[in-house]
């Protein structure tokens, strides 16, 4: 049984990827500074999953190189699934600083833990902020890539330094650009839990249980089919079935690429709100507001490279992930 580490498991994404390791027999061993991740993964497991990964958590951070090593010499790690990083854009903005400590550096220290003992394959959780502004629609892995934001170039620069990890020592990677995430667990065992949360899905429906609280609608004057800008929403349990997918990949001798993460479709804010209108039955309020700098007008991923490659479908629709992201909101609230 291969054993896989998953720096930042216990985060959004990186949790339901752990369900999905373990579901495909895969043997996980976590690290994670619990800065930003969730506490609901060892309850989102069954007893015999649980009791083998819970002791195998490691509360370490990339930048303490030591402790880091130590993970190494104490498991038998065959691969790495990257997902720990700062992602905040306007706290990029901010603290660039931060950002490239955390996510450049974190990554490096990684890398290098990996070189030492041995471990050549990794899949790391990249993102579509690496383009920056679209210069065509929908977005293939060929559209140039100039990020606007440091959280953006902190990826880019990590895409960089493992294209040349492997060209020097042969280190594979697979880096995932993801487009917008959304959704929680079928089974309701785990979701989105960000402090401050920035994800347009949970803000709405947050705003159901707290009050009718007023939200913002940025931009209705796009180029767009009714005015409001196009994203285009991966559902969580679709994206950690991709890093399942891709590790294979690596272990089948697959050499390093890059591959996106969307469903080739995009939904406007108006539509996503009606949706959560939908699902919920609760009205939401909404005020109009000007647009915000540097939104483009359409964010959709060209995903046919992930199709062909590694055999990746989007089997989820934006319905699915409002309807389990509802679950979990309600879950939380002990609903």
């Amino acid at each position: 049984m291969a054993v896989i580490l998953v720096t930042g498991g216990e985060g959004y994404i990186g949790s339901h990827c752990v369900l999905s390791l373990t579901y495909n027999g895969y043997d996980v061993v976590i690290l994670d500074n619990e800065t930003t991740g969730s506490s609901v993964l060892g309850n989102a497991l069954s007893k015999s999953e649980s009791k083998g990964i819970m002791k195998r958590i490691y509360k370490n951070d990339l930048l303490d190189y030591p402790s880091l090593s130590k993970v190494f010499e104490e498991q038998d790690i065959d691969a790495v699934i990257h997902f720990a990083a700062f992602s905040q854009v306007a706290e990029s903005m901010s603290d660039p600083a931060k950002y490239y400590r955390n996510n450049v550096v974190g990554t490096m220290n990684l890398l290098d833990a990996m070189r030492e003992h041995d471990v050549d394959k990794i899949v790391f959780s990249s993102t579509a902020a690496t383009y920056g502004e679209p210069e065509y629609i929908p977005i293939d892995e060929s559209h140039p890539q100039n990020p606007i934001n440091p959280y953006g170039k902190t990826k880019l620069a990590i895409e960089h330094m493992m294209a040349d990890y492997d060209r020097a020592y042969g280190l594979r990677s697979v880096r995932l650009r993801y487009f917008n995430v959304a959704g929680a667990d079928s089974q309701c065992r785990v979701g989105e839990c960000h402090d401050p949360e920035t994800h347009l899905i949970p803000n709405i429906l947050k705003s159901t249980f707290d009050g009718g609280e007023e939200l913002k609608m940025f931009g209705t004057d796009y180029d767009t089919r009714d005015g409001t800008c196009v994203r285009d929403y991966v559902n969580v349990e679709d994206l950690a079935d991709a890093h399942v997918l891709a590790l294979r990949y690596l272990e089948n001798g697959g050499k390093t690429d890059y591959f996106n993460l969307g469903t080739n479709e995009g939904s406007t804010v108006k539509e996503v709100f009606a949706a959560c209108e939908r699902i919920t039955g609760k009205k939401i309020p909404v005020k109009m507001e000007r647009r915000r700098p540097g939104d483009p007008a359409s964010l959709v991923a060209d995903n046919r490279k992930a199709k062909e490659v590694l055999g990746w479908e989007p089997r989820r629709t934006l319905d699915d992930s409002i309807r389990t992201a509802y679950a979990w909101e309600k879950k939380k609230r002990g609903l």
